[in-house]
């Protein structure tokens, strides 16, 4: 028999495989040794399928595939071959193993272990749940919130595209040519809900039915081969139950059991909650239940309050509002529970002696604090009692609805009776109310104001005085009885003063008049006031009585010139320039203006910046120097003008100079140092920190400057990071010098080269580990010796004080004399 060596046994394999392969008529498969191996084989496609070739050498003479072959997976010749179809949705990954057999059978490789996953392709549509769904829907529902779902499902592999389902509305019958959809649907949840078209157009009553086609599309909907599937949804719209209640209304001070219920609300569907809140910042005296029904709490009162308006808020049950709120409004209805008011404990009125009959001499004013203009409230006055009744009874009448009393009789005389006493009932449907008056007799006014004197002369004022400045005082008298109306006076200033820079304040109970500064006095507008002031009474003359020139008086006013400082057109100039402007730049130019004319000059309060400098003659402020925004971002400086007098008196303006921003500085690391831990891993990476002094939103994009693209990344982290990442990651521990331009991208763009430093080093805890060569290290002899000799130093010196100290006090002690031994003694 012949046994072939091993060379004649490896030509004998490799031409079995070859014929093999010949008799198959395919391509040559990817050939490799006996080894564990993974495919990936697509499902769907027909047989043969060579996956591999195996090599291999005496003592291998053949190899043997166990496992789950399902009858359509084999090797033959050392070729792995698929020569069935393979269904992802069956079987998803096949367990082998291979081994090698010599020439007895005998297993000499191995076991191997061989794995094949089929690979999913998108062979299955989406499949809904039901073929029609039903849902429902209220008016006014709150667009986003779902109402329903629809749900698919596709048999292909979940981790992949082909089984991701987005879902889309396709048509919705019945839909009116250019109108917004009124329904919408989560293109991942399938969650149905209205949109904002949907939430302000459905209504029950104009057509309740809608037809919604929903289709479920694989592929996520992105290529032109995924498949899809439809199904129909019918909604119908039904009424709004979310809406305010009718007004409520509540008698006041009600004695029915509280918590009382009052009204109630309710949301479209029952899984709502309710919350009350007031429309005011104090709490209010009503309450909701999870149910919707609204209680008040305690009985209310009108006179306190007599409307209330609350929100009622429905939420879901994650705590969400699920529409707007409804609002709630509650009227408090009167009762009549408040007896009428006088508003005056004691109502005073004044009639002269000779009044007509009839004329009106005054108003009873009384209030009740219930409703107005309804009946609890509606007074009726009416006179029950006259003190004294002299001359006669019925002097006086009042008016039933209004309270207005009356001269009935015109038999007054003040010599006989100076007051009358009144009592009136008030009264509303319930109660009453009795007010007291009191009608005094008052002497006719036939007596006129006379001045003390006809002319007051002259008074000297200075126009700076302040307004409300008292400068003299006149006096008149009257014979009428004192008191009255018909004896008080009112000072009138008639001519000189068209302005009214003076005013007259009288006194009530001497008469006597205050002339106070009324406007600011100004010399150079006016320096001289001829006044003419009269004298009146505030209550008429009798007839046939008149005022004459006894009750006219004239005063004379000089105002009087007083130095007064230069005034600003003015008070502040608020100016705004480039920080980059050259010096000698033009900022603005101020003006102020002297009341006594003089000549102004100009200058600045200088300060330690110096930035600017003032012309004196014309108030023009120029630039004095650089001015840079990121030293001073405003400068305020204060302007003196000055007058060119004797008195030399000046005033201060205010220049506000706000500076705006030029990108004049280059970006710059803020930390210039990194590090990363060695090994290098490529997906780490080190981030560093970025500032500008001119932008307070950097916006930096980073570059590597040199040939470093063979070692490093550099990227843009954010606004104000970037990373470097090492490309190279053979690069050994060591401090890398890396240049890294950075450019700011401002309006002139900035950019600079600055040199990042990059430590790889060994990490501990992801931190750089540094050695320490002698951790807990013992004093040389060197170091002790020179310890010792600082010890004893300062011990010297200590010694050399206290022996200087012990001297002087010797030496003190011999120069005391007797006498002033003898001083010391008696002092003791």
């Amino acid at each position: 028999m012949f046994k072939p060596n091993g060379l004649n046994l490896l030509c004998l394999l490799s031409l079995h495989q070859v014929a093999y392969l010949l008799e198959g008529n395919v391509q040559s498969p990817i050939t490799g040794p006996l080894e564990d191996k993974v495919f990936y084989v697509e499902e769907g496609k027909g047989g043969p399928q060579y996956l591999y070739m195996f090599t291999f050498q005496p003592p291998t003479y053949s190899v043997k595939l166990i496992g789950e072959t399902d009858d359509i997976i084999d090797v033959k010749g050392g070729v792995l071959t698929v020569s069935g179809v393979l269904d992802w949705e069956h079987k998803t990954q096949y367990r082998l193993q291979l081994e090698g057999l010599d020439q007895n059978s005998k297993r000499v490789q191995g076991p191997y272990s061989i794995i094949i996953n089929v690979v999913d392709i998108n062979d299955n549509p989406p499949e809904f749940s039901k073929t029609e769904y039903i849902g429902e829907v209220r008016e006014h529902s709150r667009p986003g919130k779902p109402f329903m779902y629809v749900t698919a499902f596709d048999r292909d592999d979940p981790s992949t595209l082909h089984a991701q389902l987005i879902y889309s509305i396709v048509h919705q019958f019945p839909r009116l040519p250019g109108t917004d959809m009124y329904f919408q649907i989560d293109n991942v949840t399938g969650a149905i809900s209205t949109t904002a078209a949907g939430k302000t157009s459905l209504d029950s009553t104009k057509g309740n039915a809608f037809l919604l086609v929903v289709r479920a599309k694989d592929m996520a909907g992105q290529y032109i081969n995924s498949f899809s599937h439809e199904a129909d949804v019918k909604i119908t719209v039904l009424e709004n139950l979310w809406k305010s209640p009718p007004e409520v209304f509540l008698q006041e001070n009600s004695t029915k059991p509280h918590p009382m219920i009052i009204t109630h609300v309710q949301w479209n569907d029952p899984y709502a909650t309710y919350k009350i809140q007031e429309k005011e910042k104090h709490s209010i005296p009503f309450t909701v239940d999870q149910n919707g029904t609204v209680y008040v709490t305690k009985p209310l009162d009108r006179e306190e309050k007599d409307y209330y308006s609350f929100y009622i808020f429905a939420n879901d049950e994650e705590g969400n509002m699920l529409a707007k709120p409804v609002n709630v409004s509650v009227r408090v209805v009167d009762i009549n529970d408040n007896p009428p008011v006088c508003n005056e404990i004691l109502t005073k009125f004044e009639v002269q002696e000779n009044e007509d009959v009839g004329n009106l001499i005054g108003i009873v004013v009384a209030s009740d604090n219930d409703e107005k203009g309804s009946l609890n409230s509606r007074l009726k006055f009416s006179l029950m009692d006259q003190t004294p009744k002299i001359p006669q009874d019925n002097l006086f009448r009042i008016e039933l609805g209004t309270g207005s009393v009356h001269l009935l009789k015109s038999e007054l005389n003040r010599q006989v009776v100076q007051n009358y006493y009144l009592q009136v009932n008030v009264t509303d449907p319930v109660f009453s109310t009795i007010c007291e008056v009191q009608i005094h007799v008052i002497d006719i006014n036939d007596k006129i104001p006379i001045f003390e004197k006809s002319d007051y002369g002259t008074v000297i004022v200075a126009e700076d005085q302040k307004k409300g400045y008292r400068i003299f005082e006149i006096k008149a008298t009257d014979a009428d009885e004192v008191g009255t109306g018909s004896s008080q006076i009112i000072y009138t200033i008639t001519k000189g003063d068209p302005n009214n820079s003076f005013t007259i304040l009288t006194d009530p109970d001497t008469n006597i008049g205050a002339i106070i500064i009324n406007k600011d006095l100004d010399f150079e507008t006016n320096s001289v006031y001829n006044l003419t002031i009269n004298a009146t009474n505030p209550e008429p003359l009798v007839a046939g009585i008149k005022y004459t020139s006894n009750s006219s008086t004239f005063l004379r006013i000089h105002v009087t010139d007083v130095e007064e400082p230069p005034v600003f057109l003015r008070p502040s100039y608020i100016v705004a320039i480039y920080e980059n402007v050259t010096i000698g730049t033009s900022v603005t130019t101020v003006k102020a203006f002297d009341p006594e004319g003089y000549t102004i000059k100009y200058s600045l309060k200088k300060t330690r910046e110096n930035w600017l400098k003032i012309d004196p003659d014309s108030g023009q402020i120029y630039t004095a120097a650089l001015l840079d925004y990121e030293q001073n971002r405003t400068y305020i400086e204060e302007i003196v003008a000055t007058e060119q007098s004797g008195v030399l008196k000046s005033s201060v303006a205010q220049l506000i100079l706000h500076l705006t921003d030029v990108n004049d500085n280059p970006p710059y690391l803020v930390n210039e140092i990194v590090s990363l831990c060695h090994p290098l891993q490529g997906d780490k990476s080190a981030k560093f920190e970025v500032a500008d002094l001119d932008s307070d939103i950097p916006n930096f994009t980073y570059s590597l400057a040199g040939k470093y693209e063979d070692n490093w990344i550099i990227s843009k982290v954010d606004s104000k990071h970037g990373s470097i990442t090492p490309k190279n990651l053979k690069l050994e521990q060591n401090v890398y010098d890396v240049l890294v331009r950075i450019n700011d991208n401002g309006r002139p763009p900035m950019k600079d080269v600055v040199t990042l430093k990059v430590n790889v080093c060994r990490c501990v805890s992801d931190r750089c580990y540094v050695e320490i060569d002698n951790p807990n290290p013992s004093p040389t002899v060197g170091a002790t010796i020179g310890i010792l000799v600082g010890v004893l130093l300062v011990i010297g010196i200590i010694l050399g004080f206290v022996f200087l100290h012990l001297k002087r006090k010797k030496e003190n002690e011999q120069n005391i004399t007797p006498e002033m031994e003898a001083f010391t003694q008696r002092s003791k």
